[in-house]
């Protein structure tokens, strides 16, 4: 009996599969144990990136930090690269480990892992690395006072803590709410409150919104608060600020009558100049006689002119 051919497709499917074999050979794969960290300033961190299959022993090992579009080394060429060169290392063979965490080292880092067979045929993972900072004390901002019926703003920020943090504000310890409508407690007050920018907005105070007021910023690595201060809400007496106007009306209209009557007394036109002499015609010289003709004008002669 006569062997059996192999046929053509047969020969294509055997030719693919050590095609794929050989692929698999040279194939790298990595995983991650937390591909999201998340560490406080100035603590220890460790990017995970561990191989699950690879077909060398000694496959080349790169990390890159991609910020901001930027991509830049942080592990090449067997050496720590960069900001992290006195204060990072490789563990495991991989793994990157950061110490003394700083919030420039947010970012994204990727991991590449090639097998040595064949440096164009590679596998990587990113890690997307974020260093909390703890808010300072926020620099809040009060009105000190505040008439009823008026507006009035509180503000309260502050620009270390990452993430961005978060705003409340407290009224005698109570915690007030982003809306005032939305707390029956708070249903006579008009306020509106950014937890985003810190600022509480009040469309029109009244005595009820008087009282100690603080604000306290927080975010993942911790909280810190500005010291309470005193906002007080005064009534507009507006009686009172009629009756001044009149006063003041008043005494202009009795000054301005006093300096008419003056004028008309004569008071300002006969005072002295100031070298002490009057205003009014000088005084005729001793020892000298005025005689005054049509033609002449007036002559001058001494008392012991004789005719």
């Amino acid at each position: 009996m006569a062997a059996p051919r192999r046929t053509v497709p047969g020969f294509f499917f055997i030719l693919l599969l050590l095609l794929l074999q050989g692929c698999t050979v040279l194939t790298v794969e990595l995983f991650s144990s937390n591909t999201s960290p998340e560490v406080q300033e100035y603590q220890r961190v460790e990017l995970s990136c561990l191989i699950k299959h690879t077909s060398t022993d000694s496959p080349r090992i790169e990390w890159k930090k991609i910020r901001n579009g930027d991509t830049s080394y942080v592990y090449f060429d067997n050496m720590i690269q960069g900001d992290l060169k006195n204060r990072a290392e490789i563990k495991g063979g991989i793994s990157l480990v950061i110490y003394n965490a700083s919030r420039t080292d947010n970012g994204k880092y990727r991991c590449e892992v090639a097998a040595a067979e064949d440096q164009k045929r590679f596998a990587e993972i990113t890690i997307n690395l974020t260093v909390t900072v703890k808010p300072v004390i926020p620099k809040c901002r009060v009105p000190k006072s505040v008439p009823v019926g008026k507006s009035a703003v509180l503000h309260c920020q502050e620009n270390e803590g990452y993430p961005s943090s978060v705003y409340r504000w407290y009224r005698n310890s109570d915690a007030l709410p982003e809306d005032s409508k939305t707390n029956p407690k708070f249903l006579n007050s008009s306020f509106v409150l950014n937890i985003s920018t810190g600022n509480l907005v009040f469309a029109a105070v009244n005595k009820g919104d008087m009282g100690q007021y603080y604000c306290i910023a927080s975010n993942a690595a911790g909280s810190a608060r500005c010291d309470a201060q005193l906002l007080e809400i005064y009534d507009l007496n507006v009686g009172g600020i009629v009756g001044g106007i009149l006063v003041v009306v008043l005494v202009l209209v009795l000054i301005t009558v006093g300096i008419c009557w003056a004028y008309r007394k004569g008071y300002f036109a006969n005072s002295s100049r100031p070298d002490g002499q009057s205003y009014k015609n000088p005084s005729k010289a001793d020892g000298v006689n005025y005689l005054r003709t049509s033609d002449e004008g007036d002559f001058r002669h001494k008392s012991s002119f004789v005719i």
